[in-house]
C-alpha cells in the first residue's frame, strides 16, 4: 500500500465499548491506521488505557491514548467498574447507563484534538454519530462481528419467523438469508424478540436508528468490519447490495500482529512445543462468560475421560466464595491431569496458542475475536453459544463453514449457562480430535486459514478494501 505520510496526516479517534472483546480488536485496527502514517488516538476511561499496549509495535506505529472519565456517580455505579468484564451481573443496567453518559466527555475530547475522522462502536455507542456532527467531525461505525451476524439479525428484525412457529423447538429457516439457515426461538436473543424492555434493547433500537439514516438525519459515513471476503463472500454481498448498507472488510485484524503484549513469554507456549501436532484441545469461554461449578465439574469430568491432551483457561473469579469453589472442584483434577492437561487461571495468549501446531480444536464460546483467531490459524470448533450475536455466529461455523460441531446449548441466556453433561462434551471431544469427519474439518480450516492470510498480504480482498478506505477517507477531508 502507498503511503500518504508526505501530507499532513489524517487523525482519527477510535472509541471502543469499555470489554476487552471490543477495546482488543479496535486497538488492532488503530495499530493498523498508525502503520500507514495516519495518527491514531484511542479515546477509553483512565482503567482501560491500562489495557492497551504502550510500546511502538515498530519504529513507524505509534499509539496515542487519551482518556476520558466515566460518570460513575450520574450512573448510580461504585468507583472502578469500567470494563464489563469486571462488573457485577446485577450492576450491568447501571454500567450501561454510565456508557450513555460519555457524549459530553467525548465531545470535550474531539473539540480540544479537533480528530478528521472518528471511528466508534456504534452498536454500543449509537449517539457518537450526533455528538460528532455538532462539531462537523464525520464517523466510521466499527462492528465488532461480522456479516455473517449482522445479516441474521437485521432479516431477523425485519421478518420476525419466530412468531411463525409453535413452540420453542421448532426449527424455522431464517427469511431471505442466504444459505438456507436454521434455528430455533429459544436461540433468538430476547432483545431481538423484544421480551421485555432493557437497557439493550433501547441502545440496539437507537443504533438501528442510527444506521437507517432515521434519526435527526445523522448517520455514519459506513461500517468498517473485522472479516475477510472469502470467509463469509455471500453475506458481505448482501450486507452491501440488499441491505444497502456501505461497509469495508479489513480483517482478520489480528494478523497484522498488533502488538497485545509480550505473549511469547507465557509457560504454556514451551508446554505447546512438547506436544504432537494437532494432540491438544484448548477450551476457553471469553472474558465474560461465567461457568458454575457444576459445569466446572462436568468438563473436568470430560476432558479426564476423553483421555485428550488440553489447555484450559478458567477466568478469574470476581468473588472469593466463588473463587475457593472453583479451586475445590479443580484441584484434584489438575492433579490427576498433570502432565496431559495445563489449567490457566485469567489471561492466555490465545492468539499464539490457537497458532501452535500442536493445537489440534478449539472449545469456544462463538466470540467474533475467537472465532476469526481460530479461522486464521485453521483450527476447528467446538462451539458453545451463550449471548449476544454467539448462535449466528455458531450457525455459520456448522452450518456454512463446517469447521465446527454444536455442544447442544438450546437456550440463548444473559451470561448464564446451559449444564451440558460430560459424556456428551467427551463425545465431541473425541469426535473433533480423532473421529472419522475431523482429517475433514481440519482440512476445511487450513484452506480458510491460507485464505485468512492472503487476504492481508499485498493486493489480497481485505488489504484491497483497507487501501480504498483510507483514500475515501483522505478525499472526503480534502473536500
Amino acid at each position: 500500500m502507498s503511503s500518504i505520510k508526505e501530507h499532513n496526516p489524517l487523525h482519527i479517534f477510535f472509541f471502543p465499548f469499555l470489554a476487552h472483546g471490543h477495546i482488543t480488536p479496535m486497538v488492532d485496527l488503530a495499530n493498523l491506521f498508525s502503520s500507514r502514517g495516519l495518527k491514531s488516538t484511542i479515546i477509553t476511561t483512565p482503567l482501560n488505557a491500562s489495557l492497551i499496549p504502550q510500546t511502538p509495535t515498530s519504529n513507524d506505529v505509534v499509539l496515542h491514548v487519551k482518556t476520558i472519565d466515566l460518570p460513575y456517580g450520574e450512573a448510580g455505579l461504585p468507583y472502578g467498574c469500567e470494563n464489563l468484564g469486571r462488573v457485577a451481573q446485577h450492576m450491568i443496567p447501571k454500567f450501561l447507563k454510565a456508557t450513555t453518559l460519555l457524549g459530553g466527555p467525548l465531545e470535550r475530547a474531539m473539540a480540544e484534538s479537533s480528530p478528521d475522522w472518528v471511528v466508534a462502536d456504534m452498536m454500543f455507542f449509537p449517539w457518537v454519530a450526533r455528538s460528532a456532527a455538532k462539531l462537523g467531525i464525520p464517523t466510521l461505525a466499527f462492528h465488532a462481528v461480522g456479516f455473517f451476524p449482522s445479516c441474521a439479525h437485521e432479516c431477523m428484525r425485519s421478518h420476525r419467523p419466530y412468531d411463525d412457529v409453535s413452540s420453542d423447538s421448532e426449527v424455522f429457516v431464517i427469511p431471505g438469508l442466504p444459505g438456507e439457515i436454521s434455528m430455533t426461538r429459544i436461540e433468538v436473543a430476547d432483545y431481538v424478540m423484544r421480551i421485555e424492555e432493557s437497557e439493550m434493547l433501547e441502545i440496539l433500537e437507537e443504533s438501528h436508528e442510527e444506521e437507517s439514516n432515521s434519526n435527526n438525519n445523522v448517520e455514519s459515513y459506513g461500517v468498517v468490519v473485522n472479516s475477510f471476503c472469502e470467509l463469509e463472500e455471500d453475506y458481505v454481498y448482501y450486507y452491501r447490495n440488499v441491505l444497502g448498507k456501505k461497509a469495508w472488510h479489513i480483517g482478520p485484524l489480528s494478523l497484522y500482529k498488533a502488538n497485545r503484549g509480550k505473549e511469547e513469554e507465557h509457560e504454556c507456549l514451551k508446554w505447546l512445543d512438547t506436544k504432537k501436532p494437532n494432540s491438544v484441545i484448548y477450551i476457553c469461554f471469553g472474558t465474560l462468560s461465567t461457568i458454575p461449578e457444576s459445569q466446572l465439574s462436568e468438563i473436568s469430568m470430560a476432558l479426564e475421560a476423553s483421555n485428550q491432551q488440553f489447555i484450559w483457561v478458567v477466568k478469574e473469579s470476581k468473588k472469593e466464595e466463588e473463587e475457593e469453589k472453583e479451586k475445590w472442584v479443580l484441584s484434584g483434577f489438575e492433579k490427576r491431569t498433570q502432565g496431559k492437561g495445563l489449567i490457566i487461571r485469567g489471561w492466555a495468549p490465545q492468539v499464539q496458542i490457537l497458532e501452535h501446531e500442536a493445537v489440534g480444536a478449539f472449545v469456544t464460546h462463538c466470540g467474533w475475536n475467537s472465532i476469526l483467531e481460530a479461522v486464521s490459524a485453521g483450527v476447528p470448533m467446538i462451539t458453545w453459544p451463550e449471548y449476544a450475536e454467539q448462535f449466528y455466529n455458531e450457525k455459520l461455523l456448522t452450518q456454512v463453514l463446517r469447521i465446527g460441531v454444536p455442544v447442544g446449548v438450546k437456550k440463548w441466556t444473559r451470561f448464564q449457562r446451559d449444564d451440558i453433561k460430560w459424556d456428551a462434551i467427551e463425545k465431541l471431544v473425541k469426535r473433533i480430535m480423532e473421529g472419522e469427519e475431523a482429517e475433514g474439518m481440519r482440512n476445511r480450516a487450513k484452506v480458510l486459514a491460507h485464505k485468512a492470510r492472503v487476504a492481508v498480504q499485498k493486493d489480497g480482498s481485505s488489504y484491497s478494501d483497507f487501501n480504498a478506505l483510507i483514500q475515501e477517507l483522505a478525499m472526503c477531508c480534502h473536500h
